[in-house]
């Protein structure tokens, strides 16, 4: 796949991966379906298409995905959004592997598995569902917990990368520890970890490792799933369907709930000062991060998109921060630390 991937908004150098890519890029998790354990409800594949060629119309120039989003069915929504997008302005494309599901449960948790050989097959399996000759990043989605260490499956993602069928590779939900082990055979050109106002354990160690290895950080959940979005309320955490994995996470429930609705609220302020949402300032927030290259934001709607595309530009003042650093502390949300100083 070639292209340009030339954007109006602004870019980054994504590590050194010899990409630069806009601060948001759009995260295809969601628009994965129902039918699967960690799934987000029912989803119009037509709106999700709809949503991934507005945000690529609108400038977005990266999308995240996995094989394992909707088992296979994510790849295969972002492949008909891109099959009519000219080459030379199509996104780049992002996935992982390493997880790997049974067919005939499709509710049981995937098994993290890192065999070399079951890593290629699945890299194979997400060349042919996304259309594509060559993945732009490869990422392994998990540590594996089938007695595969790290070393071999690490030398796998670079075998891939040597063999020209993906172009970077990374790791996601990996430790510093981890990281190190990795990086002792082949760079790491990325690290995809959770990162969010409620959700900061990474801005303790690995975003500052990244920072300082060269290794580019794409977070994700950055609005905390919805949670930080600035209109989600405890009714709509209530009325969670069975098959949104929300509806069995403490975030969504009890004091949690209260303690990030508190935090969101908070935001508020801060998004009026700019003209912008809420969601964008929770988006923004990590971006300010330093180490940070992007955040992968979901959307299952053209309107969603707009929702929070305005993080793509949007830098919060160090007043900004100051006054989120003191509504973390005074909320108790969440965990890690509150500020760029720790």
């Amino acid at each position: 796949m070639t292209a340009s991937h030339t954007s109006p908004l602004p870019t980054r150098p994504f590590g050194r991966a010899g990409m630069d890519i806009t601060r948001v890029g759009f995260g295809a998790w969601a628009i994965g379906g129902p039918d699967w354990a960690v799934g987000w409800g029912a989803q119009d594949d037509s709106a999700s298409v709809a949503a991934i060629r507005h945000a690529v119309g609108r400038g977005i120039n990266w999308i995240d995905t996995a094989a394992v989003y909707g088992l296979g069915h994510s790849e295969e929504i972002v492949a008909a959004a891109l099959k009519d997008i000219p080459a030379a302005e199509r996104p780049y494309v992002f996935t992982k592997g390493g997880l790997i599901w049974d067919e005939a449960n499709r509710g049981a948790i995937p098994q993290r598995i890192g065999k070399p050989s079951s890593i290629k097959r699945e890299a194979e399996a997400s060349l042919k569902r996304l259309g594509v000759e060559r993945i732009d990043l490869y990422q392994m989605h998990w540590p594996a917990q089938d007695g595969t260490p790290i070393e071999d499956y690490w030398q796998a993602f670079l075998d891939l990368k040597r063999e020209g069928k993906v172009r970077a590779v990374g790791l996601s939900n990996h430790s510093v520890e981890q990281l190190e082990k990795a990086e002792a055979l082949g760079h790491v050109d990325t690290l995809q970890p959770p990162f969010s106002a409620i959700r900061r354990e990474a801005g303790a160690a690995e975003i500052a490792w990244c920072h300082a290895h060269g290794t580019g950080v794409i977070v994700y959940s950055p609005m905390q799933s919805g949670l930080l979005t600035g209109r989600f309320t405890a009714a709509r955490a209530a009325g969670l369907p069975a098959d949104d994995w929300r509806s069995r996470n403490p975030e969504y429930q009890g004091e949690k709930l209260e303690r990030n609705l508190k935090l969101a609220d908070a935001l508020k302020p801060i998004a009026a000062r700019h003209g912008a949402s809420v969601a964008s300032v929770a988006v923004a927030w990590t971006l300010a991060w330093p180490g940070v290259t992007g955040a992968i934001v979901g959307a299952r709607s053209p309107e969603q998109v707009d929702g929070w595309l305005d993080a793509a530009k949007l830098d919060l003042t160090p007043d900004d921060l100051a006054e989120i650093a003191r509504a973390i502390e005074a909320t108790g949300a969440g965990a890690g630390p509150v500020g760029r100083a720790g």
